[in-house]
């Protein structure tokens, strides 16, 4: 690579700049105390870990997205994390070990062997919670509760949360006797809601007519909260699975009505079933109205620790925390600092090092500096008039 080129970084790399990773740190903080308040502790997994810890339970999906390396102590596979909640799954079941419901946080970057969308960061900063040991309807509201607290703190408005449920299309095809392949054609179809192909396709292996039926009006259960009313009625006599999965969204709906804060815009989908493959039950995302993908999502996975010894319900989201700043109204305007030219006496030093235990920013001019204020972000600077240091605005 010639010279000219050794600054460039690879495709989906990117680098975060001063003003916007002023912003990332500060909703970084914020956050992480905000989950602290509901009792999450935070954890800081490492970067990599050998690749049968990292990936287990969790599909081909986050195979696929994972960087590998050879370990040169041990010769085993290592894995770069592309995902963070598998190793919060990890720490609950083998680190800490709790009897209890265990409430983790975390923030850091995860690296992708290529972007979940295009145009789309390889090195988001992961943001979440993952709440272990507790099966009730009452750990996915809390959980998702906190989720739509994470959007208020950054600022995000127009908020339409999206709510499935995996057990719905799982419970229909408890005694559907569908092969691996069937059920993932299926589940394609319905993801790309391709009607006149769902329909065909069910003509060519659904026997049971009920299932029938019932599969077919899938891509139809979609839209406000009236869909659930709905639903009971397309799904009467439908397994047991499906009916609990039903009453589960209805309490989630009705928990956050109920709720003081503003209500988002809910949407249902119950024929889209996004991580089919891991997920057991309730699933959500945020979007917001103008941006294309999904701010945020999470759900319920129950049983992902298994792989470690240990067993656990759990649930949880994340978020893409550079995202979150992009499209919220975070703090923009921040506040400037102070510039002191260079020291001249101790009574200047101790006023800086007050300025600075007052959380103030204050930069110190060099001999001969030429100062442009902008590019070192300060609005006033600290001068001496008839004898005292007084802070002035820079006009």
């Amino acid at each position: 690579m010639s010279k000219v080129d050794s600054w460039l970084l690879p495709d989906g790399i990117d680098e975060v700049l001063p003003e916007q990773a002023r912003l990332i740190e500060r909703a970084r903080r914020e956050l992480l105390d905000l989950y602290n308040s509901w009792g999450y502790d935070l954890v800081i997994p490492p970067m990599v870990e050998f690749t049968e810890s990292l990936l287990s339970g969790f599909g081909t999906d986050l195979d696929l997205m994972t960087f590998r390396l050879t370990d040169q102590l041990s010769g085993r596979m290592m894995g770069v994390r592309a995902d963070i909640t598998p190793q919060t799954a990890r720490i609950d079941a083998h680190s800490l070990n709790r009897q209890g419901p265990n409430r983790l946080c975390y923030a850091g970057t995860v690296l992708q062997t290529k972007p979940r969308a295009p145009l789309e960061s390889r090195t988001p900063i992961s943001v979440g919670v993952e709440l272990f040991g507790e099966s009730g309807v009452s750990a996915d509201i809390e959980v998702i509760e906190l989720f739509l607290n994470t959007l208020e703190v950054t600022a995000i408005d127009d908020v339409h949360l999206d709510l499935g449920h995996v057990d719905i299309l799982r419970g229909l095809l408890t005694d559907s006797n569908l092969s691996a392949d069937q059920e993932e054609e299926l589940f394609d179809l319905l993801q790309s809601k391709a009607s006149t192909e769902l329909d065909t396709w069910i003509i060519n292996n659904i026997r049971d007519s009920k299932l029938a039926k019932w599969l077919k009006s899938l891509p139809t259960l979609a839209g406000g909260t009236e869909v659930l009313a709905e639903a009971k009625q397309a799904l009467a006599g439908a397994p047991k699975q499906v009916i609990d999965a039903l009453g589960q969204l209805e309490q989630i709906v009705d928990s956050l009505s109920n709720q003081s804060n503003q209500e988002p815009t809910i949407y249902l989908d119950l024929g889209d079933t996004p991580g089919f493959s891991y997920h057991t039950g309730v699933v959500f995302a945020a979007y917001k109205q103008g941006y294309g993908k999904a701010l945020g999502n999470g759900g319920r996975y129950d049983n992902i620790g298994e792989a470690f010894g240990r067993a656990r319900t759990a649930t949880g989201f994340a978020f893409d925390l550079k995202s979150l700043v992009a499209n919220g109204q975070f703090n923009q305007q921040s506040q400037g600092g102070i510039f002191v030219p260079q020291a001249a006496d101790a009574e200047c030093c101790e006023k800086i090092t007050d300025l600075r235990h007052q959380g103030e920013r204050v930069v110190q001019g060099f001999a001969g500096q030429l100062v442009d204020f902008q590019e070192i972000n300060c609005d006033r600077q600290l001068i001496k008039k008839d004898g005292q240091y007084l802070i002035e605005k820079i006009s």
